[in-house]
């Protein structure tokens, strides 16, 4: 089920006949909303990187089309990671652009994807499972310090240390159950805590593996590039590592003129909607429309070597 819906539709104001993209393509679902109301002359631009995602949205927009026949738009989906859209899209060619920051359902229900504890299964989290370093990889080779630093950023735990600690002392690690297990028996929960205690663990390895926060960089940095005049972009976050950097560039470039904030604050789920869908409690939802003449943007830092380069006080 798609997050906060109904909002995203109305503050990317979709016009029939429109180029949009969907930078976060998951499930189609945001992507089928936007479908529906572009018309046979609009575009959907989509991407993702995870195949299985990819896969299941082609079949939602094979029965949209059977439904929509002469209205269908075009769709083009690109099975590649979303700050790449400059390959695909030309300057101030689009009218909108989405993005979902959160993990799609297929890829936390899927056991054997590795991103949940509630299952055991393999240690792995890749978005695009063809390629790159896993999360087994990540806990078993980096050393104790810059795994204690991934941790306390990336999932801003606290005890980072000692849970690192425990972690290479219990090495190999091969499993989610096994990662859940040294985690919880190094910093058991508190009597305060809502969460289970390895829940900010697997955020971290998730969003290391997967080079996330570059990836958000990248898009914030390009998404004044790539809109026209008055385009509009919805960022979805769930975390507040993503809704900070929203936020930030936001904020820069209103100041810089390339923006006009649309959301003052962060738009968040009914309380309709967390009932009927628990997994949008956290979203946040911040929207923006691009300047006539937006400012230049600087060339950002990649966020994860910025993080692993400083050294961090933690527990």
């Amino acid at each position: 089920m798609p997050v906060l819906l109904e909002e995203a539709i109305e503050f990317l104001r979709i016009l029939p006949g429109g180029t949009y993209m969907d930078a976060t393509l998951g499930l189609g679902g945001h992507s089928e909303a936007i479908a529906r109301r572009l018309g046979r002359s609009g575009h959907l631009i989509a991407f993702d990187r995870d195949p299985e995602a990819i896969e299941s949205a082609a079949i939602r927009f094979v029965a949209l089309q059977a439904e929509l026949k002469e209205q269908m738009p075009r769709i083009t989906i690109h099975a590649a990671a979303f700050a790449e859209a400059a390959n695909w899209a030309e300057p101030q060619s689009l009218d909108g652009i989405l993005a979902d920051f959160g993990v799609s359902s297929l890829q936390l229900d899927t056991a054997q994807r590795g991103f949940s504890f509630q299952a055991d299964a393999p240690l792995d989290m890749r978005m695009d499972p063809r390629s790159g370093m896993t999360a087994e990889q990540v806990v078993n080779q980096v050393s104790e310090e810059d795994l204690a630093n991934l941790i306390y950023k990336f999932g801003e735990e606290r005890r980072s240390r000692r849970i690192a600690r425990a972690i290479v002392r219990a090495r190999p690690v091969t499993t989610t159950a096994q990662l859940a297990r040294v985690v919880t028996s190094s910093a058991p929960a508190n009597k305060s805590d809502r969460i289970h205690p390895a829940t900010r663990v697997f955020q971290a390895l998730r969003i290391y593996v997967n080079g996330e926060l570059d990836q958000i960089a990248s898009l914030l940095q390009l998404a004044p590039q790539l809109l026209r005049p008055a385009g509009r972009m919805v960022a979805i976050s769930f975390h507040s590592l993503e809704d900070r950097m929203v936020k930030n560039a936001f904020r820069e470039g209103k100041a810089s003129g390339t923006w006009t904030v649309l959301t003052p604050k962060p738009v968040t789920a009914s309380e309709e909607e967390i009932r009927s869908n628990p997994r949008s409690r956290s979203a946040k939802l911040r929207a923006a429309e691009r300047a006539t003449h937006p400012a230049k943007s600087k060339r950002p830092v990649k966020e994860q070597e910025k993080f692993l380069r400083h050294s961090w006080s933690s527990g």
